[in-house]
């Protein structure tokens, strides 16, 4: 796995606007090598304040939606169209202003689908097996290989549904879990899990604001993933964690990159 790497912005709008503008770089240079690109998605004020970013950015016509595959690093177990759920929150923000393929837009099972509202273990097994057969030869394993993996990381250090020491956190085998018990409302959730989100060549973690900072401090110094599940989203290729200066306000200095403009 790559070696994080940090990029500090002045605040959380100039962060979402560069990650914006990093992501269209990255989505166009993929469709260019490739003909295609995957990317998931998160969901959180952080996630959604970067997909706000890149609907208001001019260099988003520079992307070819219709060659772009979307899925999603977790879900609230709610009904389809909840304003809780991050597919809802991320067509108000993006989806819906772009022309996408809806064959390549991949959301999570909702609550009142055919799992009903006790089926989140079926509904995260539909999802792996979709997962499953996306992924290409190429790919050399049961998920596709990301171009780049976003996550926000939660005051715990919970990323995507990942919360520290439950279960979700230590599986090594299945792809997506269903998620009960989760600290934070909904409880019943369905997240990628560790070994999932390790597939995407690049890992995005997405932190901003003072109620961020212990967590990027904690994950970035060596905690080990059940305990801290930000320290353990690495990408194959590139770790990159893009936080502003209130989140970076406590990590060590000799982790402290200079900031950017």
């Amino acid at each position: 796995m790559s070696t994080p790497q940090l990029v500090v912005h002045r605040d959380k709008e100039l962060m979402a606007q560069a990650a914006a503008a990093r992501l269209i770089t990255r989505i166009v240079d993929a469709q260019s090598a490739r003909g295609s690109a995957s990317v998931v998605l998160t969901g959180g004020r952080n996630g959604n304040g970067v997909l706000a970013a890149l609907a208001a950015a001019p260099a988003r016509d520079a992307v070819d939606w219709s060659r772009l595959d979307l899925w999603w690093g977790d879900e609230r177990y709610l009904p389809e169209g909840d304003p809780e759920r991050n597919a809802t929150q991320a067509r108000a923000a993006l989806l819906d202003a772009v022309p996408l393929d809806p064959k390549r837009v991949h959301p999570m099972p909702a609550s009142d689908g055919p799992h009903g509202a006790d089926g989140a273990d079926a509904a995260a097994a539909e999802y792996a097996a979709e997962l499953a057969a996306a992924a290409g030869p190429e790919d050399h394993g049961p998920v596709p290989a990301f171009d780049v993996l976003m996550l926000g990381v939660g005051p715990d250090t919970h990323v995507a549904s990942l919360f520290p020491e439950l279960p979700g956190v230590r599986e090594t085998t299945r792809t997506v879990v269903g998620v009960h018990g989760a600290p934070k409302p909904p409880p019943t959730r369905i997240s990628l899990t560790l070994p999932a989100i390790r597939a995407a060549r690049e890992v995005w973690l997405l932190a901003a604001g003072e109620d961020k900072a212990e967590a990027a401090a904690i994950a970035l110094s060596g905690a080990g993933e059940i305990q801290a599940p930000a320290a353990g989203a690495r990408g194959r290729a590139r770790t990159l964690w893009l936080l502003d200066s209130a989140a970076a306000s406590r990590l060590p200095r000799e982790l402290y990159p200079p900031a950017s403009p």
